[in-house]
């Protein structure tokens, strides 16, 4: 199965690396030459001439941008391209709604396509092993859940096209919860004057612990934020997350509201472009004596 990759970020370039080592990868595209250029030098894959090229040549397309309107614009090329029978994964976190848009657009093409957001940070990316939730036709997700397990370890599937970006949603609401969570506990430990390395070494282990304390807590203590996850793109997904909860209810969610207030501080302060670990720099303030 020939696979090309549209979209070759932090995320998008280390997924279209394990497709080559899987031997699968055969074109790349992305809008910037420079990052192109990158990926095709560690690999045997040829730079599309465009999207809609890069399509016609590939039996598995994989997308990966940043935001609703990018999804559609790339699937309006792909769908001028693609052979029927093909199949489209769209790696990226955007609406329900926009996952249904790029569906019905491929249909008209004889094409599938499956909403396929991953979790699991630039880290999960670089070692294959991100969870990935699909939305869209099971049988589909069959005849190619073997190309993508060379990105995934865990794929699942969740339902009807957009069901994977609401469960996509489900995981950036409570990764908002975690890091509220362990950024308040660690400025509390860092002003009770602890230990905090010790700290978080053993806090790590029992109860309390997660992902993000184990991989983000000593960072965070030395104020190093190198983006795993960029706080504007969490900001983005959690705009996301509220506008599909405004469809079905009047109600809030206090957590989703408050980390878009903070994250929205923070980036106005020029730090959207860090980890969300960032955060941390709003508790330390908070308890600072």
């Amino acid at each position: 199965m020939k696979v090309g990759v549209i979209g070759l970020g932090a995320m998008g370039a280390y997924m279209a690396l394990n497709f080559h080592k899987a031997g699968y990868l055969h074109r790349i595209w992305n809008r910037s030459q420079d990052k192109a250029e990158a990926v095709a030098a560690k690999t045997d894959a040829g730079i599309a001439v465009d999207a809609e090229s890069l399509a016609a040549e590939c039996d598995l397309v994989l997308t990966c941008v940043s935001r609703d309107n990018d999804v559609l614009e790339m699937i309006q090329q792909i769908a001028r391209g693609i052979k029927p029978g093909s199949v489209v994964v769209d790696t990226s976190t955007v609406s329900s709604d926009t996952a249904n848009q790029a569906a019905a657009l491929l249909s008209e093409k004889a094409a599938a396509f499956l909403d396929c957001p991953v979790s699991g940070g630039v880290e999960g990316a670089k070692n294959a092993t991100l969870a990935m939730m699909v939305g869209g036709d099971e049988t589909v997700l069959e005849c190619v859940r073997e190309p993508l397990a060379a990105i995934a370890k865990n794929i699942v599937y969740i339902g009807p096209t957009g069901s994977g970006q609401a469960c996509k949603a489900v995981n950036q609401i409570m990764a908002a919860g975690l890091n509220q969570a362990v950024t308040d506990a660690l400025a509390f430990g860092q002003a009770m004057g602890l230990n905090m390395d010790r700290v978080i070494d053993v806090v790590s282990t029992g109860a309390a612990g997660n992902w993000f304390l184990s991989h983000r807590g000593k960072t965070m203590l030395a104020d190093r934020y190198e983006p795993g996850f960029k706080l504007g793109l969490h900001h983005k997904d959690l705009t996301i997350c509220r506008s599909m909860l405004q469809k079905i209810t009047e109600a809030s969610l206090p957590t989703l509201e408050m980390t878009l207030g903070h994250y929205q501080r923070l980036i106005d302060e020029g730090y959207g472009d860090e980890d969300i670990s960032a955060l941390f720099r709003l508790k330390k303030k908070l308890l600072q004596t």
